[in-house]
């Protein structure tokens, strides 16, 4: 995904460009290795700055980013640690929907990019739409959220309507793809088990969790195989990619 970002994000940045990048909502570092070693991206960064609220996911980006160009600091959607007009570009994957307050973090991208800079929000969600037992088992787990602002509630798209963001910020450019990633039952079950919501339940209520999506697993329907003999099958996915660019003011 870090290509596509590139594809579509570099078109703002214009000529003569300094290279330099903000990473928002940093977690230990997933898409910012993505970032470091795509082709697209490797000769354009010079310097990455990645803000990261949880001490703990900043001792684990700091583990598993090796790059002389990447350093972590503490930050948030509202407080980020760079000079005014400083980045190029700003990304928060997976993170955004959690953004307490949108005029505040609209005032502070604006802040931190540099003129016609692009912020750009991305988001991996399995697809209900696909297959039955990829919606089988979103419904099984979203039942968990207790009213938290997940993504799938669109209610991240305020964002795109505060009068903050329309001050400085063109209207909103957005993508969406459709793709299976190779899967395991194991590896649903690891991945339904990492979302937050099922991460604090309590062992007996996970392991109850856990169990179900075995089960529609296994009945599998719609489910397509690319190698049943080793378990392995198509996890249907969507990437969400919203980009906005700041007004050249």
């Amino acid at each position: 995904m870090a290509n596509v970002v590139h594809k579509v994000a570099r078109a703002g940045f214009g000529t003569g460009t300094n290279a330099l990048y903000d990473r928002l909502g940093s977690g230990t570092g997933i898409f910012t290795r993505a970032l470091l070693a795509d082709p697209e991206w490797a000769s354009n960064i010079r310097e990455l700055r990645a803000f990261e609220p949880s001490e703990g996911m900043r001792d684990e980006f700091t583990k598993t980013v090796q790059d002389s160009r990447a350093k972590v600091f503490d930050g948030t959607f509202d407080t980020i640690g760079a000079e005014d007009g400083w980045a190029d570009l700003v990304v928060t994957a997976q993170a955004f929907h959690w953004c307490p307050d949108h005029d505040l973090a609209a005032k502070e991208f604006n802040r931190v990019l540099k003129p016609n800079g692009v912020a750009a929000f991305i988001w991996n969600l399995e697809d209900r739409d696909a297959e039955r037992w990829s919606a089988q088992v979103r419904d099984l787990i979203e039942q968990h959220e207790q009213g938290t602002p997940q993504f799938r509630l669109d209610l991240w798209r305020r964002y795109f309507e505060r009068p903050t963001y329309k001050e400085h910020f063109l209207a909103p450019e957005e993508k969406q793809w459709s793709y299976h990633l190779e899967a395991t039952e194991d590896i649903v079950v690891d991945r339904a088990s990492s979302k937050s919501y099922i991460t604090v339940l309590e062992p007996e209520e996970k392991a109850k969790v856990q169990a179900g999506i075995r089960e529609i697993v296994r009945r599998g329907d719609d489910l397509e195989w690319i190698d049943k003999e080793n378990g392995k099958f198509k996890y249907p996915y969507k990437t969400w990619v919203v980009i906005s660019r700041k007004k050249s003011e």
